[in-house]
């Protein structure tokens, strides 16, 4: 009679481990068995694709390929290798599972009879590929293509994955042989390991753990690896235990396929392709396989990519889309940083993934799927609800540093009170195994129990690992209603919310206003020109769409919009917002394809305001006459914002083209202008200024207005240069500094009595990993003034339509700042023309504006609308929010007096007390060691006011500012340019965001977004 042994947990744990290890005992234990027969391939034969295009297959087989052999290398990295591989199979494996086994470290896309077939990648355990399930002694020869990509899954990095890329990596065929895959063996392992897990996993004292414990060690204890018999006999002992069901009460976790791919990170949006083939042909096969997986798969781009290059493919996809098991969901063109586009870039994101979703497949998304991004604007949930969107999951805040975010299920509102339903799962990745751990910390983590039962589990690797796995798919499988853990279901997100909905939705709490990530703050400032040409580009096209909509009216012809062309334009924007592109945390490869598509937007866009402008006036303003002699001439100035606006513009007289604030024009002409001729102002550039208004959403010609008070501008004896206009005045020191500020109509000083404002101040920026991501709260007890004068301030326009000065600051040995300070006529706001030379390591430039304000509060311009936040650091939440996103402009105000900083380009703010601060430049180094190492140009406002800044018009104001005046030159009759408006709103309190042509057809049909 054998002895009964007290089995020890541990020892009995490791023991069932070591049987299924794939490091320990691999000679004798469980996996030793996975593939018991090997053989070499026929013959490996190689083609090196040329780096500086796409080769498609049908050019990459006609090539001619030369035989290699395992342990060659091939590189560099971001190169392309195709492999002709020859396979004849021993015939003593007739009635065997065959499969082919490659290891190139790296990502590798097997082909078979011109169509991508699976993706290969042996980081996370995608190493071979299916032959044939069953070998026939007819049909023992294979022939396979291996498109190999000189990369890793996260790229190439030369010491730690967001190091900048090692461009001369090689990468080496260590393996590519065929092999018998022991069916029996792999299942006998998933049902150990599952054992083995809950054993692990469940509480110490739990009597269903013993009994797992058990349980896995007397299958151990009948296993003979050597004998398929004995395998017969742990399945017997292993479905006594899962033969146990769960209770009605258990906690449901609904099981979706997912695979997040970054359109951009650590590889170019080209690589991003490719990783798409090679994730849904792998999700594809399962689908084959198993009828009950379903795969949800978000950003319309990627879709539209798969669908030119690998038709295929595409038609595979479409077929279990029908079926509703390869699932688009998110409705947007790509997963879009969270924080930095404007509302209408939202709303497009929405508009043409929807749009692409219903042409392609009939169906559009109920859900926003934004797993991975940087924060969420308070304004997200009624853009949402605008287009269609009811349902939200990320699980990004499970990231945040400090605070513990206290919900997974809730109704997130925003700051128009619109509701959806939010959801994170509270296993906090989108990258799960599927296996036992996950589920239990899945359940436990959950912190609406009580108000929910419900979470959802996005399962499979991302980002190239090839989505989810055979082995994924096994585990989950046997976990669907076992005694012990929760129930697991493979399901749907429309199943899934549709649940809560009907029967959890009045029990689930409220969070209203933003999602704010404490953590990856630095992404509202790095990679500066990005970001401008992000806000340049979004203002570029709002002009493009409303001055095409007034050519298409006034030409009653809808051919005279460029719809297809503005499509093509905000498409590239839209990709360019993705949420590791505009945040600035990608390698430096992607922004010169980022760059690229600016360019192509900036020069394209311009041409069609030209265009445009041409085409809408052509009938108002030329007769045949003046067709006929080409000899008159004329500035029109347009206003493409929706209220009267009176300011500066710059003609350059020698120019065909005409600059407003500061823009550079480009064909060289003479010009004759049928402006009056009582210039006030010639600019120390040579430009001639002219004030002029003109009313909104319409044009003026350039002619100069009454001027009721001029600018002044005067060298005081203490030192100050004093500006002053009939809104406001400011004393500026010799280091450009405003010393002193007052609203005319006011004696208070609006700058704080202790400190200057406009004051430059370098920090230390050392994060702990993260680091074109993160700044860190320790940044800000490096403070450093900039303090070193080179060119003290002096007088460059002395009015009366614009006054200035010029200041010239050392920043380092590498870096300097050039700033004019400007005060126009009529204008409510100081101007900071800012010039940087910047070469710094990991630090980090900041201005700040000390102000003579007492609030606990801070407003700061989003999407569409302004938000709230404290400035104050009463507790854990606002000490956090030490770095904050803000659009156009941020502000302190108390009772009838305040103070805003209105930008073009910038997004990263911060306010305490009574000193409202903006984030410049930074120079992390990774994952691009020449990030923001350039020559930038800015421009800055401070605006002190009276009222709240509504009433004063600061969101005007910072309108202005970023989308001045623009001057078109034109052939037109003497006399014939006429004020004219076009759109124009009742209440100042709403703006008239964007104009444009309907999406849907309707002839001659506008758009108009307040």
């Amino acid at each position: 009679m054998d002895p009964v042994v007290l089995k020890h947990r541990r020892t009995t744990l490791e023991r069932a481990e070591k049987f299924i290890s794939t490091r320990y005992f691999t000679d004798v234990n469980l996996t030793s068995r996975l593939y018991p027969k090997k053989a070499p391939v026929k013959s490996i034969k190689h083609w090196a694709a040329p780096r500086d295009r796409y080769t498609p297959y049908k050019e990459a087989v006609k090539q001619k390929y030369k035989e290699v052999k395992v342990g060659q290398s091939f590189g560099p990295t971001w190169a392309t290798h195709w492999f002709s591989v020859l396979v004849t199979v021993p015939a003593e494996w007739v009635g065997e599972e065959v499969r082919l086994t490659w290891d190139s470290s790296s990502e590798a896309l097997v082909w078979v009879d011109g169509e991508p077939r699976q993706g290969l990648c042996k980081e996370y355990e995608r190493f071979d590929f299916l032959l044939t399930e069953k070998l026939t002694k007819d049909h023992l020869s294979f022939a396979v293509y291996v498109e190999m990509a000189c990369n890793g899954m996260f790229g190439a990095g030369t010491d730690t994955m967001i190091s900048p890329p090692n461009l001369d990596k090689q990468f080496t065929l260590s393996t590519c042989e065929v092999a018998v895959f022991n069916r029996k063996a792999y299942n006998l392992l998933r049902e150990i390991e599952f054992l083995h897990d809950m054993a692990k996993h469940l509480p110490e004292g739990s009597e269903r753990g013993y009994q797992a414990l058990y349980t896995v060690n007397e299958m151990v204890n009948a296993c003979d690896v050597n004998d398929a018999d004995s395998y017969k006999r742990c399945h017997q002992i292993a479905n006594r235990f899962l033969g146990q069901k769960n209770g009605d009460s258990q906690h449901t976790t609904y099981a979706m396929g997912h695979a997040h791919i970054d359109t951009a990170w650590l590889w170019p949006y080209s690589e991003t392709i490719r990783k798409c083939a090679r994730s849904w042909s792998c999700t594809i096969r399962l689908m084959e396989k198993y009828p009950n997986f379903t795969f949800t798969c978000s950003q319309a781009q990627q879709y539209e990519w798969v669908k030119e290059r690998y038709p295929s493919l595409y038609a595979d996809m479409k077929k279990y889309i029908t079926e509703g098991r390869f699932i688009p969901v998110g409705g947007t063109w790509v997963e879009m940083d969270g924080l930095i586009p404007s509302g209408e870039a939202f709303i497009r994101q929405f508009l043409y993934g929807q749009l692409f979703f219903k042409k392609e497949f009939g169906k559009t998304c109920k859900e926003f799927w934004l797993p991975d991004t940087f924060g969420y604007s308070g304004q997200l949930p009624q853009i949402m609800r605008h287009c269609g969107i009811t349902r939200f999951l990320t699980q990004k805040m499970s990231w945040n540093l400090v605070n513990k975010f206290p919900h997974h299920t809730f109704w997130w509102e925003g700051i128009d009170c619109s509701r959806i339903l939010a959801h994170f799962p509270p296993g906090d990745s989108y990258e799960m195994k599927g296996n036992v751990q996950e589920i239990l910390r899945t359940a436990n983590n959950f912190k609406d129990k009580g108000r929910s039962d419900k979470t959802a589990f996005l399962f499979g690797f991302g980002d190239g690992g090839n989505g989810p796995s055979e082995d994924m798919i096994e585990r989950l499988k046997r976990m669907e209603n076992v005694d012990g853990l929760p129930k697991v279901k493979m399901s749907t997100p429309d199943e899934f919310f549709s649940d809560i909905e009907s029967e959890d939705g009045g029990k689930l709490c409220r969070w209203a206003g933003e999602l704010y990530l404490e953590l990856h703050n630095g992404t509202y400032t790095t990679h500066a020109r990005v970001k401008k040409m992000n806000r340049k580009c979004e203002f570029l096209l709002h002009d493009a769409e409303f001055l095409s909509s007034i050519a298409m009216v006034t030409h009653a012809k809808d051919e005279v919009y460029p719809h297809e062309e503005l499509i093509r334009l905000w498409k590239l924007l839209l990709l360019n917002q993705f949420h590791d592109v505009l945040p600035g945390s990608s390698i430096g490869m992607v922004y010169e394809d980022a760059h690229k598509y600016y360019n192509d937007i900036m020069q394209s866009g311009t041409k069609l305001c030209t265009l445009a402008s041409q085409h809408a006036l052509a009938k108002s303003l030329v007769t045949a006459d003046a067709k006929s002699s080409g000899k008159q001439k004329c500035h029109l100035v347009w206003n493409s914002q929706s209220w009267e606006r009176s300011a500066v513009v710059a003609v350059e007289s020698t120019e065909d083209d005409v600059v407003a604030s500061g823009k550079k024009p480009s064909k060289k002409r003479k010009i004759e202008t049928m402006a009056t001729d009582d210039v006030c102002q010639t600019g120390s550039d040579g430009n001639k200024l002219y004030y002029v208004t003109v009313p909104s959403y319409g044009y003026g010609a350039l002619k100069n207005e009454k001027i009721i008070s001029p600018v002044e501008i005067k060298l005081e004896d203490d030192g100050l240069v004093v500006m002053k206009n009939e809104c406001l005045e400011a004393h500026i020191d010799m280091a450009g500094r405003v010393r002193k500020m007052f609203v005319q109509g006011s004696t208070r000083n609006a700058i704080s009595a202790d400190f200057p404002a406009n004051q430059f101040i370098m920090h230390d920026d050392i994060p702990l990993y993260w680091d074109a991501w993160d700044i860190m709260d320790y940044h800000l007890e490096t403070r450093k003034p900039v303090e070193v004068v080179m060119s003290e301030a002096k007088i460059v326009e002395e009015g009366p339509l614009r006054a200035a000065v010029k200041v010239q600051l050392k920043i380092s040995e590498k870096s300097r700042i050039d700033q004019v300070i400007t005060l126009d006529v009529g204008s409510p706001y100081l101007k900071f023309s800012t010039k940087v030379e910047w070469n710094e390591n990991r630090k980090l430039l900041k201005v700040e504006f000390p102000t003579s304000i007492h609030t606990r509060e801070a407003a700061y311009d989003i999407q569409c609308g302004h938000i709230k936040r404290p400035n104050h650091l009463n507790t854990s939440w606002d000490t956090a929010r030490f770095e904050v996103c803000g659009h156009k402009w941020s502000d302190l105000s108390e009772f009838g007096f305040g103070v805003a900083v209105l930008n073009d380009c910038k997004y990263g703010h911060s306010a305490v007390d009574n000193i409202l601060r903006m984030s410049l430049l930074r120079s992390s180094k990774c994952p691009d060691k020449m990030a923001d190492m350039e020559t930038h140009e800015f421009t800055y406002a401070l605006m002190p006011h009276l009222g709240t800044l509504q009433e004063a018009g600061v969101i005007k104001h910072s309108y202005c500012l970023n989308n001045p005046l623009s001057l078109q030159y034109q052939e037109c009759n003497t006399g014939a340019v006429k004020s004219t408006s076009f759109f124009s709103m009742a209440s100042p309190q709403v703006v008239l965001e964007n104009v444009k042509k309907s999406e849907d057809g309707d002839r001659g049909s506008l758009i108009f977004r307040l």
